[in-house]
């Protein structure tokens, strides 16, 4: 085992760190994820809200650029759910302080701290230039970004795979794909992940054995979804929701798409088409 490596095996997740508790998807997962005997550490740069359900938390007032503060808060956690971050496209700098050097920041800090595993939160982005052709997209397809957001992906995702082999930690990646209460648009219809899915999503990275390196989509199970569920089934990820429910609502709403535009059958959308580093 390498310097500094961790043994793997089942996560105790008595106290786990989530990062970015504040957002969106941090303030859905929350109730959801409460349970007895259990502790979120709650990371953010702004006091997460009161949310309704939630169980035992503390809150850790923090940037990921301050490098001792994230050792402190790593301290004493079993794993780390890292949802923390720029969340859509924006200019280099930002993407590039926000999600790739903070992100190594957290790992870093991870390792000194002895926490054995650490779930990195990707994004279908990171190869949104991949084109659904009526084969499922493996979760493991290679980067393929459609903007400076996906490539700071994707480079999340090459340094939890260094952090991994060198270091023996279980890291395991979600391209994760539209993470609402319903789904976002014609889009939304294939990639939606129900905020229901993604806790079932997040225990399953959290309780499986010795998953080492891993890369999955964080999709729910869409009737007409694009990429393979394969993987996270292996570690026991089984989405019961279905984006199709929401079909003739979003269908009458926003028509069906030209089966001649390449852009709508492409895994990121039209963000394939946005601006380079201008942010959203």
């Amino acid at each position: 085992m390498p310097r500094g490596a961790h043994a793997t095996g089942s996560t105790d997740t008595t106290r786990i760190l989530l990062t970015g508790a504040a957002g969106r998807v941090g303030t859905q997962l929350r109730p959801l994820a409460a349970r007895e005997g259990r502790t979120l550490r709650l990371l953010d740069i702004t006091t997460p809200a009161a949310v309704e359900g939630s169980g035992a938390e503390e809150t850790v007032i923090a940037s990921l650029t301050d490098t001792e503060a994230l050792l402190e808060a790593c301290r004493g956690v079993s794993a780390i759910v890292h949802l923390g971050g720029q969340s859509v496209e924006s200019t280099l700098d930002d993407v590039l302080d926000r999600n790739v050097r903070g992100t190594l920041n957290l790992l870093e800090a991870a390792r000194l701290a002895g926490v054995p595993r650490v779930v990195l939160a990707s994004s279908a982005h990171a190869v949104g230039f991949h084109q659904y052709d009526g084969t499922p997209v493996a979760a493991d397809a290679p980067a393929r970004p459609d903007t400076l957001y996906g490539w700071s992906k994707a480079a999340i995702e090459s340094a939890g795979r260094l952090y991994h082999d060198r270091f023996g930690m279980d890291i395991i990646c979600l391209r994760i794909g539209s993470w609402f209460p319903t789904p976002n648009g014609m889009r939304g219809l294939s990639t939606w992940l129900s905020p229901a899915d993604g806790h079932r999503l997040v225990e399953a990275c959290l309780s499986c054995r010795e998953p080492g390196y891993r890369i999955v989509w964080g999709v729910s199970r869409n009737t007409r979804g694009w990429v393979s569920l394969a993987e996270g089934e292996a570690i026991g990820y089984h989405p019961l929701d279905d984006a199709e429910q929401f079909a003739p609502e979003v269908i009458g709403e926003c028509g069906l798409p030209d089966p001649a535009d390449s852009i709508t059958s492409r895994l990121g959308g039209d963000w394939c088409a946005i601006p380079l580093g201008q942010t959203l």
